[in-house]
């Protein structure tokens, strides 16, 4: 009985040895935890991809990077869920009021465009294109018809990243694009905590007419980590309350439509 529990606590003692290399270094690639604890690279992706759930880790194209002096973190969609619940779903009605029968729209993943798609798959004569399993089987058995991105899914967020979504991206056209994004800010643009998602929202964006951030007031002046965009390529803000100082002005200079929610009477 004893040699059952062998793997698991070798499996623990490596991933909290690689915990101690990315305190040390900051960050660590995939090559180097194959080459420095003799697994293989399907090991070492595993091993990264558990230590993002437990510890202050954000992956990023190729290994990882420690986010430990971050007060906030990449947390999985069930937790998210919970937070500003009401605002987001105020938010996703908004959307859903902008989008028409025959529009081809884009959902990123996120808490509040599984929402706009729990709204939306009463509809019909709508196209959805989304990199999230989520919100695919969210719409699935409805009018809705559905595209899907390829792409290996992380399981924070349930999106499809990598190189093989992102060149399905590029043989699509988006009219409208709704992106959810962990941050807003005037100098940072919208931003994001993984690296991997970044990458499909650019690929997402670049084949959209329109594209529209939706978030609510707690991600307003923040800064994540990854760059999505500058505010420049923005057409429309979705929120729930309006938008005050830097990011008003920006909204005003870039002109930015900005789209707030109906409160609840």
């Amino acid at each position: 009985m004893a040699e059952a529990n062998v793997p698991s606590s070798k499996g623990q003692r490596r991933r909290e040895a690689i915990l101690q290399l990315l305190k040390q270094q900051g960050r660590v690639t995939i090559s180097e935890i194959v080459e420095q604890f003799d697994c293989s690279e399907a090991t070492a992706r595993r091993d990264l991809e558990q230590m993002e759930a437990s510890y202050p880790i954000i992956r990023t194209i190729g290994g990882a990077m420690y986010d430990g002096l971050s007060v906030v973190r990449d947390m999985g969609f069930s937790e998210k869920q919970d937070i500003s619940y009401l605002e987001k779903e105020r938010i996703a009605a908004k959307a859903v009021s902008l989008i028409q029968e025959g529009d081809v729209i884009g959902l990123s993943g996120g808490t509040t465009n599984y929402l706009i798609a729990k709204q939306l798959k009463l509809r019909s004569g709508i196209t959805v294109v989304t990199n999230a399993v989520n919100i695919a089987m969210e719409l699935a058995g409805s009018p809705i018809q559905v595209v899907v991105t390829g792409g290996i899914m992380r399981h924070n967020s349930f999106e499809l990243c990598g190189p093989l979504g992102e060149g399905m991206v590029d043989h699509l056209n988006i009219g409208k694009m709704f992106i959810g994004v962990d941050g807003v800010s005037a100098g940072g643009g919208i931003t994001t905590y993984s690296e991997q998602e970044a990458q499909i929202a650019k690929a997402l964006i670049r084949r959209s007419v329109e594209t529209y951030a939706v978030f609510d007031q707690t991600k307003v002046g923040k800064m994540s980590l990854f760059s999505i965009s500058p505010l420049a390529a923005l057409q429309a803000f979705i929120t729930d309350q309006p938008i005050e100082g830097e990011l008003k002005l920006a909204a005003q200079q870039l002109n930015i439509d900005v789209y707030v929610a109906e409160t609840n009477s």
